[in-house]
């Protein structure tokens, strides 16, 4: 099937889960905002007057053919890029130019990459509780003690991420699925405010790709998610609002619905010249 068959295409897997409105309280206003900014490297242009407005609790998906800027706007979130001009935002406060990435991920900006980095030697639980965010100096770190509100936390995030029964198991035997979904408890257990997620169910079986639909949407509203993904039923399955990147630019916005039916992104699944 075609990028722009999948993009039109509704799989009958995910229709269950197939918002017919969003939920999500977006009353307090962005959480991320993106104005004017461009980035080259050696010549080329990886992103292009982009402007993107992310709202607080909101479940934002990004599409876009290959080279269209999605993995360099992650970049610039999380301070691993520096953009040559322009304006990035969390909140009203907090400057993301002005800060490194150690200083935006403390600030409750998470990310996961496509491919899932957990400690395959330790547990599910371990994992967890290695996540978590309190004091990672050494010291501290050996002679901490398990208080009953980290247990509950790791508790919390178990049943988020569907991992209870296998808390106690090796993160090595899991599945590339269940995997992908502790490197997201991961994240979890430091508590962010806007979780940024880069291809999610990339060579997952279809009763995974199931389950990771249902986490993302139950993290919105908890959390503001950015999810980057090729699988277009699995984006149709979830989204409630969609931008689609083009030359490093925003080409589109709006429904699953009206971007697939956008004559300017159906040009350019089609791979027609302008």
């Amino acid at each position: 099937m075609s990028m722009l068959e999948q993009l039109t295409h509704r799989d009958r897997v995910f229709d269950f889960l197939a918002p017919v409105a969003s939920p999500v309280d977006v009353r307090h206003g962005p959480i991320l905002y993106m104005e004017g900014v461009n980035v080259s490297f050696d010549g080329f242009k990886a992103i292009n007057n982009l402007n993107l407005t992310v709202d607080d609790g909101e479940l934002r998906c990004i599409i876009g053919p290959n080279g269209a800027g999605k993995t360099t706007m992650m970049d610039i979130i999380t301070g691993k890029t520096r953009p040559d001009t322009g304006s990035v935002w969390f909140g009203s406060r907090h400057n993301l130019l002005t800060k490194n990435e150690p200083d935006i991920a403390s600030l409750g900006i998470g990310r996961k990459f496509q491919k899932p980095t957990v400690f395959e030697a330790l547990t599910v639980f371990e994992n967890l509780e290695l996540a978590m965010a309190t004091d990672k100096r050494i010291l501290p770190t050996l002679t901490a003690i398990m208080k009953p509100e980290y247990r509950d936390r790791i508790d919390e995030v178990l049943q988020t991420i569907g991992l209870q029964k296998l808390r106690d198991k090796l993160a090595g035997i899991l599945s590339h699925g269940q995997k992908q979904w502790l490197e997201i408890g991961m994240l979890l257990m430091q508590k962010p405010r806007l979780l940024l997620v880069d291809e999610p169910v990339a060579g997952m079986t279809e009763q995974e790709m199931e389950r990771t639909a249902e986490l993302l949407t139950s993290l919105a509203g908890k959390q503001s998610v950015v999810v980057v993904e090729h699988d277009m039923g699995f984006v149709r399955s979830i989204a409630r609002q969609v931008t689609v990147l083009h030359q490093g630019s925003v080409l589109a916005e709006g429904t699953m619905d009206q971007v697939s039916n956008d004559p300017e992104v159906i040009k350019v699944y089609l791979g027609e010249e302008e």
